[in-house]
């Protein structure tokens, strides 16, 4: 409760400083919806050359992707960890923080947070609705709790494996990191996962399981049932790799040496 009043207390204090400049929370907002829109249009353009992917027809990619962008969205609003090497450890800011008695990680995620992400919610919303009414989709009443249960686990693995892949920057440094490389990686989760090698499928399932936070779940959800199993592991996949993520960060701050000079 004391971290979840602190986290109420910095998203009050991020919004009165990003609403003195309202003009640019706007945009920022209207380039997000944009940039995921031409990812859209990217998908509407390969089904003018093919009526289906692999078996999946044009509205069950477009639902699959609506599905990925709202995980996207929580993770990119609340974990944002993009510049932490350019200000914690570069910068020094890193030092401030281990002088506060609150943990490293919760601090740095409640200072690096940016809201206004959360417009790929909405984005990922409208798009699964419309593919999900192309579909006449039946879900039973249990299918929204499923939902919920699956979004989270997404973020949590999406947490696990940045956090992870951030606590490399206490060991070392160096500006430069493997986060975009990942990024782009990740990106293969919006689609179907059986369209790729079974290399890239055995990876984006157990090593980098980016498959669960888009794919699996949105394929229960379509009622494709040999996903099934996969889609329920989805909140297992999340604990296990935030937990992983977590012990790295752990680890890395013992080993921080300081900015130095």
């Amino acid at each position: 409760m004391f971290h979840l009043r602190l986290l109420v207390e910095y998203f009050k204090q991020y919004m009165k400083t990003r609403m003195s400049y309202r003009g640019d929370f706007l945009v920022q907002f209207i380039s997000n919806f944009f940039q995921q829109g031409l990812n859209l249009v990217f998908i509407l353009v390969v089904f003018q050359h093919t009526p289906s992917l692999k078996g999946w027809s044009q509205a069950e990619v477009i639902f699959i992707y609506g599905y990925f962008l709202i995980p996207w969205a929580i993770f990119s609003s609340f974990l944002n960890l993009w510049s932490f090497n350019d200000r914690y450890i570069i910068k020094g800011e890193l030092d401030r923080v281990l002088t506060r008695p609150v943990h490293s990680l919760v601090q740095v995620i409640m200072e690096t947070m940016s809201p206004e992400s959360l417009i790929g919610v909405l984005t990922g919303g409208i798009v699964m609705g419309v593919a999900g009414w192309h579909l006449d989709l039946d879900w039973t009443w249990y299918d929204p709790l499923l939902f919920v249960v699956f979004t989270l686990g997404g973020v949590l693995i999406y947490a696990g494996i940045f956090i992870a892949l951030t606590s490399i920057s206490l060991y070392t440094d160096s500006k430069s990191d493997i986060q975009p490389i990942m990024f782009n990686i990740s990106n293969y989760g919006r689609y179907p996962t059986n369209i790729y090698h079974k290399i890239i499928q055995f990876t984006l399932t157990w090593i980098l399981p980016f498959a669960f936070v888009g794919f699996y779940p949105a394929s229960y959800l379509l009622d494709h049932g040999e996903w099934r199993m996969y889609a329920m592991l989805t909140p297992v996949m999340g604990a296990i790799y935030l937990a992983f993520g977590i012990f790295c960060w752990n680890r890395g701050i013992k080993h921080y040496r300081g900015a130095g000079n």
